[in-house]
C-alpha cells in the first residue's frame, strides 16, 4: 500500500523538482536529489521562511522517489495535532521520510522522544530523511538537547528568497507548462497585487488556468484582473 494513502496524507500532483524555482537556490535540488535516490548526505535540514517553497520540495521528493521505485512518507507536522506521535514508530522500514515544519512539536515532549528515537533507527537502516522548518536546527526551540544535536546532523541548506524578476518568470513558466501565454507585463501586474510567496503564486497559476480554459480567453491584464476578485 502506498505510504501516503496510509496515513491519510495525500501528495500535491503538481509538486515536482522540475516545476521547483531554484534561483540562487540550485545547489538544494542537487544536494535532495542525491538524498533522495541515495548517493548523497543521508540527513538534509532545509530551512527558510514560509511561502519559501520548503513543503513544495519535500512533496516533490517524494514524487521522484516513488518514480525510483523507492517507498516514501511525507509527515506535515504542523498538523500534527491529527495524528500522535506514534506515527512515525515504523517510518524506518522507508528509503525516504521526509518531515514537514519540525519546529510546530518542539516542546513537545512526546513528539520530540519519538523524533529522537526515530533519527536513531533511521541512522541504523540507512534510511534517508529531510527534514524542513522555518529556522536552522540551532536556533529551535527544542528542549531535548540530543534531539537538538540528530537536527545538526548531516547538510544544513538555507533558502533563498527569489527575487521579483524570478518570480515574474516563474509565472510566465508555470503559465506556459499548461499551455498558456503570460507577458512579462502581465506577470509583473500580478506581482503587484497578490502575495509574493510562492506557494501563492502557485496556486494563483491553476486558478488562472481554470479560469482561462473556463472562459477560453487569454491572460490579458484586464482577464487577469477579473480572476484575480475570486483569488483567496
Amino acid at each position: 500500500m502506498n505510504r501516503q494513502l496510509a496515513l491519510g496524507i495525500s501528495l500535491r500532483e503538481s509538486a515536482s523538482l522540475e516545476n521547483f524555482v531554484p534561483g540562487g537556490n540550485v545547489q538544494v535540488i542537487s544536494h535532495l536529489r542525491h538524498c533522495t535516490d541515495g548517493s548523497g548526505e543521508q540527513f538534509l535540514y532545509i530551512w527558510g521562511p514560509e511561502g519559501s517553497g520548503k513543503s513544495h520540495l519535500l512533496q516533490a521528493a517524494c514524487q521522484y522517489a516513488d518514480k525510483l521505485g523507492k517507498a516514501a512518507a511525507y509527515i506535515p507536522l504542523g498538523q500534527a495535532e491529527m495524528f500522535e506521535p506514534e506515527i512515525l514508530a515504523d517510518l524506518d522500514f522507508m528509503n525516504l521520510v521526509c518531515l514537514d515544519d519540525v519546529e510546530s512539536v518542539a516542546g513537545n515532549k512526546a513528539w520530540e522522544s519519538a523524533l529522537f528515537h526515530l533519527f536513531n533507527r533511521l541512522r541504523d537502516q540507512g534510511v534517508s530523511l529531510i527534514t524542513t522548518a522555518g529556522q536552522a536546527p540551532l536556533n529551535l526551540d527544542v528542549d531535548l538537547p540530543d534531539l537538538r544535536s540528530r537536527l545538526s546532523w548531516g547538510l544544513s541548506y538555507q533558502l533563498r528568497p527569489l527575487r521579483d524578476d524570478e518570480k515574474i518568470q516563474a509565472l510566465i513558466d508555470g503559465a506556459n507548462r499548461r499551455g498558456l501565454t503570460m507577458s512579462w507585463d502581465t506577470g509583473n501586474y500580478i506581482l503587484r497585487h497578490v502575495p509574493r510567496d510562492m506557494a501563492s503564486l502557485q496556486r494563483l497559476i491553476e486558478h488562472l488556468d481554470k479560469g482561462s480554459l473556463e472562459a477560453q480567453r487569454r491572460l490579458t491584464i484586464p482577464f487577469v484582473k477579473s480572476l484575480l476578485e475570486t483569488f483567496g
